[in-house]
């Protein structure tokens, strides 16, 4: 009789996978989110937002080995933050994309932290709901900071976290598109996390 607890198997789930190909599918993914990500903008404008940044952060920090788990998701988001200013016609690095890369770091260092601390699975979703609404109410206070449109009010404050500008999408929306891209992001690199790790002996009892 085998003998296998249902706790154990889900913080295998979310443990670094021991195959030797997982580096190279890990990697595989974060780009394709990542060219996903500048994809969206040519091919679903109407979907503004829906590009999974803190998860790309979170997991590939909670399932890279070592230095690469802080160095490569940073690198690859720079990447297609370039990228998308090269389509956009934009190249004025300013106070917004140091907040915005304080938040990739964060997050981060967030998976790396609780992935070392043993969180299980409730640390893991935790962990990426906390990156994407902090992502939302880091960066809307920044361009509230920083936009003369908003008045610097209380009112105005709310208005860059709800509504936003006229125009543009309310961000509530961008909201809504960042938060379902993350969560459906991470539940593609933990079933690909899953498939790929190899399967390991289990006592047998008689």
């Amino acid at each position: 009789m085998k003998s296998t607890s249902r706790p154990n198997r889900i913080a295998s789930a979310l443990s670094l996978p021991n195959s030797p190909g997982w580096l190279g599918i890990a990697v595989a993914l974060l780009v394709f989110a990542s060219a996903f990500r500048v994809i969206r903008v040519i091919a679903l404008p109407e979907l503004p937002n829906f590009a999974p940044v803190m998860a790309i952060a979170f997991c590939g920090a909670w399932f890279l080995p070592g230095m690469l788990a802080m160095l490569l998701p940073m690198l690859i988001l720079v990447v297609s933050d370039i990228a998308l200013s090269a389509f956009y016609g934009v190249f004025h690095p300013g106070f917004g994309d140091l907040v915005r890369y304080a938040c990739y770091a964060a997050a981060a260092g967030m998976g790396i932290a609780l992935r070392r601390g043993g969180a299980g699975p409730f640390g893991f979703i935790g962990g990426i709901l906390a990156s994407a609404i902090g992502f939302y109410l880091v960066t809307n206070t920044a361009a509230w900071l920083g936009n003369a449109a908003y008045a610097q009010t209380l009112a105005g404050w709310v208005q860059s976290l709800t509504v936003g500008l006229p125009g543009y999408p309310s961000t509530w929306t961008f909201f809504r598109n960042s938060l379902v891209s993350d969560l459906l992001f991470a539940a593609v690199f933990v079933s690909a996390a899953c498939m790929s790790r190899h399967p390991q002996k289990t006592p047998v009892t008689a």
